[in-house]
């Protein structure tokens, strides 16, 4: 018998806090540090970009207690602009992961927060790592009722579901009770925002960092008790009436069997993921046929809307907007080589021949899609037409598989910021980071 609908951030806040760290399975918590370990890296990474330094121009200016480390730069700042700065950085390169029921990149609004948090009140791994799955939980469970409607109606999921996510798993790591819970993911959904019309601006990687610090906000407000509404989700006037969706009793009857971090989806190239279809499936057209640049007559891209919506920029300006086109990014691939981070310089975009090529290329409409898998044909000059097909998004390798190239995609992302003998020595201690028992104390040791 399917029980009588409640407030969803009711029975949201319920499985939260029956949800007991010693109760989730082994495997379950490897996922989580190989997505640690991957926010980390790509935190470092980004941390020396020009939009961080204004980000921490910016928190130096405000002040604040030494409470938490910015990581990579030998500073401490207060918890929310510890978490503001870190969220920034992790998704500046855009090269962070995603989850498909998140529509979004959900661990660059989870780990800053999360991370901060814990090294101040001195948490352990294991609180921190629970408290990520649980809110990865809750903001996938909210992803998936608001749907595809309202990533299309504008709104950057990243920054609106990653206010939730924050605030769930910051409400978890301080323990709070249900109706703290509660009142925290009020207090989060109502200064939730964030537009995709910025996209290939500065103001996309601030939406993760925002989301992260307003979420630990919300966390902290609610633990002395700051009130909001139970139904600020289906309620009227409520988050999904005016951003779109509605509660969604299949996702929310599964709450507790089953742990959503296992189809995240590392990225493997630092630009948006809704260029990785087309990257992957021309790539694989090239090396399979053989075929020379020369020899290239036309590529045609058919993809989704949501696809073309993200990555849809035709002539972009800069290596920053380069990373949200899909034409700049499958020349780009071809013509260097490198889809990595060292492949988004400026000086790229402006390349004679990544340009001579991103004429050829035609990206079109497929009514038909609604993810971001892509199909490519590339004709040859022999007339000839040679096609494949991907879908990032389903084509999620083992564990295995991700803890080995998310293992070398952590050092060679540190490399700017730390020793290879200090990179090393840090993931070492992700793999038994469940183990550690005081955050503070591993973030002082490194």
């Amino acid at each position: 018998m399917t029980p009588p609908p409640g407030k969803m951030a009711e029975r949201l806040a319920e499985f939260a806090v029956k949800t007991h760290s010693r109760d989730i399975p082994p495997e379950i918590y490897d996922h989580a540090k190989v997505a640690f370990m991957d926010w980390l890296g790509v935190t470092y990474g980004g941390m020396d970009d020009p939009l961080v330094e204004k980000v921490a121009a910016y928190a130096a200016e405000m002040g604040g207690h030494p409470q938490a480390t910015v990581l990579g730069r030998n500073l401490k700042t207060s918890v929310d602009q510890a978490a503001l700065i870190n969220g920034t950085a992790s998704h500046v390169l855009d090269y962070d992961d995603t989850l498909v029921s998140f529509f979004g990149h959900p661990s660059v609004t989870l780990y800053p927060s999360l991370l901060a948090l814990s090294e101040w009140r001195g948490k352990s791994g294991r609180d921190l790592l629970c408290a990520y799955l649980v809110g990865l939980q809750v903001g996938g469970t909210i992803g998936v009722s608001a749907g595809l409607d309202h990533y299309m109606a504008g709104w950057h999921a990243t920054s609106t579901i990653g206010h939730l996510a924050s605030a769930a798993g910051c409400a978890k790591l301080l323990d709070l009770d249900e109706t703290q819970f509660v009142y925290a993911l009020g207090i989060a959904a109502t200064q939730s925002s964030g537009l995709k019309r910025v996209f290939g601006t500065m103001c996309k990687p601030f939406h993760a960092g925002r989301a992260s610090q307003a979420g630990l906000m919300a966390a902290l407000l609610a633990e002395k008790g700051f009130s909001g509404p139970a139904d600020i989700l289906e309620g009227p006037q409520g988050f999904f009436e005016l951003f779109k969706g509605g509660v969604n009793e299949d996702v929310l009857s599964l709450l507790g069997l089953g742990w959503d971090v296992v189809n995240i989806s590392q990225k493997y190239h630092a630009s948006c993921h809704a260029t990785h279809s087309p990257l992957e499936a021309a790539l694989s057209v090239i090396n399979t046929e053989n075929i020379a640049l020369e020899d290239i007559a036309g590529i045609t891209v058919s993809s989704s809307k949501m696809a073309m919506d993200a990555a849809g920029q035709k002539s972009p300006e800069n290596g920053l907007q380069g990373k949200f086109s899909i034409p700049f990014c499958v020349a780009n691939a071809l013509v260097t080589g490198e889809t990595g981070t060292r492949a988004f310089i400026d000086e790229n975009i402006h390349n004679p021949g990544i340009r001579a090529l991103m004429k050829k290329i035609t990206v079109s409409l497929d009514p038909g899609k609604v993810g971001l898998e892509a199909h490519v044909d590339i004709e040859t000059t022999d007339g000839r037409t040679h096609w494949g097909f991907s879908d990032i998004l389903q084509q999620i390798p083992t564990l295995a598989v991700k803890q080995d190239r998310v293992a070398k995609k952590f050092l060679d992302l540190c490399g700017g910021a730390l020793t290879p003998e200090k990179a090393e020595k840090i993931r070492q201690k992700i793999e038994n980071l469940e183990n550690i028992l005081n955050m503070g104390a591993f973030m002082e040791r490194g």
